[in-house]
């Protein structure tokens, strides 16, 4: 088995935003979360708790516009940091899958740390924003997530309440990335020998 710290950190800055992310793929779900949107910090930190990493998001973006520029591009730098932090990929599951329950919602996530982005996303809306959080942003984040890291993510959710679903999405996007992220081996799991 590996025992090499996967950890990582990446910085992205742009005329409309400025974001540093920090992993540590071992950790204990600590975080510090900071993006100057309340909604979005409460589910980047639910992220981090419930997949276990470790996760340190310092951004500022032009919130004087709207968060689309801000959101959008954290989901770059995640993605980014993320595959860093997974290195070659040995030894790791590769697939994971979680369902969530959240009050009148349900989540269900599967995903292959593939190295092929893709993202299926289903699930509708019912207010423009959660606090000040765009509802449209979260599969655009996950869309932008999946296309810098390189991996395929299939996300749906349905219930009543536009809080619960999203928060939901988040929680079961965890708990399928922890379990595909567990090292099980010192092999690689591709028919290629690469991921």
């Amino acid at each position: 088995m590996t025992s090499k710290a996967r950890t990582a950190s990446f910085s992205r800055k742009t005329k409309e935003t400025d974001i540093k992310i920090d992993i540590n793929l071992d950790g204990t779900g600590i975080s510090d979360i900071q993006t100057g949107i309340g909604f979005f910090d409460h589910m980047l930190d639910a992220f981090s708790r419930h997949s276990g990493y470790n996760l340190t998001v310092k951004a500022i973006g032009d919130l004087h516009v709207d968060g689309h520029h801000l959101v959008e591009d954290a989901g770059i730098v995640l993605g980014k940091v993320m595959a860093e932090a997974l290195g070659d990929k040995r030894g790791i599951a590769r697939f994971g899958e979680a369902r969530i329950p959240m009050d009148d919602s349900l989540a269900e996530v599967a995903l292959d740390i593939g190295g092929r982005g893709f993202l299926v996303f289903k699930a509708d809306f019912f207010a423009p924003t959660v606090g000040d959080y765009s509802t449209q942003m979260t599969k655009h984040f996950f869309e932008s997530f999946a296309m810098s890291s390189g991996i395929n993510l299939n996300m749906k959710a349905e219930g009543d309440n536009d809080h619960h679903k999203i928060e939901a999405l988040f929680k079961a996007f965890a708990y399928a990335m922890k379990r595909a992220t567990v090292i099980e081996s010192d092999s690689i799991k591709s028919t290629k020998g690469v991921l």
